[in-house]
């Protein structure tokens, strides 16, 4: 009787389990639903920080390092493009030979002249010839929406201001997603990974998905707070599967003797 009791108990463990499904993450507002080996749609056009018309696939021709920000921000937009100029100032690549950066605003009320000053603030550590190949574009609703959909990237207006992750989603020269690189701060040696990766077109699952599944965003700290509930009843659920395999492999030794 006391055997198939743990037995419910695991079978209960196991829905739980189930329905936590840790390797596919929920749906979420805000964060980001990887989008690994599919392709952007490239013919959306923006306009650049100089006011012209470009479509991504006349800015896409070799691996390109994609970011979503808005003009406005009061929290982590500016360490975020703190961290690009940074990583592309310490990384062993050449900014418009090996790679690109686009930054584009998911605020359809930013406009060419607001980029350009915001690119103005970040570029000042990259040397001069290498500037262009950082581009900031500014656009429409319609297709602010389509690029963010393409790529799982969920924002959330909260009064004056969005609710929004940071990553850097890493595409082939033919606009296939290929890596995220989440957070504020990157690893140059992590930047040349994706960028190599990327040139062959080849797509890489990101551990930061297992970040994700722990940490939430919080509206009103700007900032991701630990989600320990969830972390503690996956950690129980495991921890109950493996005492019942344990179980389950001393009857069946017990049985062979």
């Amino acid at each position: 009787m006391k055997r198939f009791g743990i037995f419910i108990l695991m079978l209960a463990g196991l829905t739980a389990f189930g329905q936590t499904d840790l390797p596919k993450l929920p749906k979420v507002e805000i964060g980001i639903e990887e989008q690994l080996g599919q392709t952007i749609p490239l013919d959306l056009k923006f306009l650049n920080e100089k006011g012209d018309t470009v479509t991504l696939r006349q800015l896409i021709d070799k691996p390109t390092a994609l970011s979503f920000f808005y003009c406005d921000c009061p929290s982590i937009c500016g360490p975020f493009q703190a961290g690009i100029a940074d990583v592309i100032s310490k990384a062993d690549l050449k900014l418009g030979t090996d790679y690109q950066v686009i930054l584009i605003s998911f605020n359809p009320l930013d406009n060419p002249l607001k980029a350009a000053e915001k690119k103005k603030n970040y570029i000042q550590g990259i040397p001069e010839g290498q500037q262009s190949a950082w581009h900031y574009l500014t656009g429409w609703p319609e297709n602010i929406k389509k690029i963010t959909d393409a790529v799982g990237y969920r924002f959330k207006p909260t009064g004056l201001d969005f609710a929004h992750p940071s990553a850097m989603v890493i595409l082939s020269p033919k606009g296939k997603i290929t890596r995220y690189l989440f957070g504020i701060n990157f690893l140059p040696f992590d930047l040349k990974m994706a960028v190599i990766e990327a040139q062959k077109g080849l797509a890489r699952p990101t551990i930061n998905k297992v970040l994700e599944y722990c940490f939430s965003y919080n509206d009103t700290s700007h900032s991701y707070t630990l989600q320990i509930t969830r972390i503690v009843a996956t950690l129980t659920i495991m921890i109950a599967l493996v005492i019942f395999l344990v179980l389950i492999l001393k009857k069946k030794k017990k049985t062979a003797n």
